[in-house]
């Protein structure tokens, strides 16, 4: 038995993995499949929840995350402060290779994704389940949680630039 099929809690599980098996868990295909992209789209768009949306967006940055900022910031906060503040980081990541490329403060990413944490840990705290809604449904839930949470950040980024 693979480390995949274990019974153990996903939670802890997928801190075994190595990356080819965490994108294979995630994308249901191997690291570097033409599926991959198809699948990530269409299993995070069609997530239940906005917590289900990131557990299938972009499994490679999602595992360096998990491991590198999430794990340790769990050992020391707790979970949904942890989750947050992963988010933030990882928009403070987006916007410094932002303002590598274009040579011009950057301020969108880093309020973006903190307040996207904070819908996935509200979310998940509100117990929201759209498994049972089409598809479609689903996926313009989760475009409107993107786009509500990017109009605050606009705007801040703005106010500060």
């Amino acid at each position: 038995m693979n480390k995949i099929q274990t019974d153990k809690p996903e939670a802890a599980r997928w801190q075994s993995y190595t990356l080819a098996e965490y994108v294979a868990f995630r994308n249901g295909v191997p690291l570097g499949d033409g599926r991959s992209l198809r699948n990530m789209l269409q299993r995070s768009f069609g997530a239940a929840s906005f917590a289900g949306f990131w557990q299938y967006w972009n499994p490679i940055w999602g595992y360096g995350l998990g491991r590198y900022v999430y794990a340790p910031l769990r050992r020391v906060l707790p979970p949904a402060v942890a989750f947050i503040l992963t988010f933030a980081i990882s928009g403070g990541l987006h916007d410094l290779a932002t303002m590598a490329v274009s040579w011009s403060p950057a301020f969108l990413f880093t309020p973006w994704f903190a307040l996207l944490g904070m819908g996935a840990v509200l979310g998940r705290a509100a117990g929201m389940d759209l498994g049972k809604r089409p598809f479609w449904a689903r996926v313009g839930v989760n475009l409107a949680y993107l786009l509500v949470c990017l109009l605050p950040a606009l705007a801040v980024r703005n106010a500060i630039l």
